[in-house]
């Protein structure tokens, strides 16, 4: 991983759960702590990003909010691209995300987003993922398409 990754995210094997990486911004007051602490795991060419979602994630309903889900989308083309290894941390940005909602996410139970990489051009990755939680039918499926870029100039 280059410096500006090291610099912005944390990506190392997490000791609470063998296998997997813990992927979270060093800076907890960016967007992405509402989310964290986030795992990703690599099978089969498939990266898997889990949270778990907590109370401030939910509606009404007392499930997962749309709008955390569809965040959820948006962060784990990122945490799924990184786990690939297509792109480091701050690489990119999103051009577009398509979100089609299948069902509800229940608080309290781990949501797993799945990426897989369709292409990866010069500029571009184009991904797509499922969001699934154990033993229930789908929850959302998803096409993202990240646009690398510099990472973040360094701080003055």
């Amino acid at each position: 991983m280059d410096d500006a990754a090291n610099r912005f995210f944390i990506y190392e094997d997490d000791p609470d759960s063998p296998g997997w990486k813990r992927w979270q911004f060093r800076d907890s007051t960016r967007y992405n702590a509402f989310l964290e602490p986030l795992l990703v795991r690599v099978e089969d060419g498939q990266a898997r990003v889990r949270m778990m979602p907590r109370h401030e994630h939910s509606n009404m309903r007392n499930d997962v909010h749309g709008g955390a889900l569809l965040g959820f989308m948006d962060v784990a083309l990122f945490a799924g691209a990184r786990g690939l290894g297509v792109l480091a941390a701050g690489g990119a940005v999103t051009l577009d995300l398509s979100a089609q909602f299948i069902g509800g996410a229940a608080i309290g139970e781990p949501l797993e987003a799945r990426v897989e990489l369709l292409r990866e051009t010069t500029r571009m990755l184009f991904l797509r993922g499922l969001i699934v939680q154990e033993g229930k039918p789908p929850i959302a499926s998803f096409t993202g398409t990240l646009r690398k870029s510099s990472p973040p100039p360094e701080p003055a």
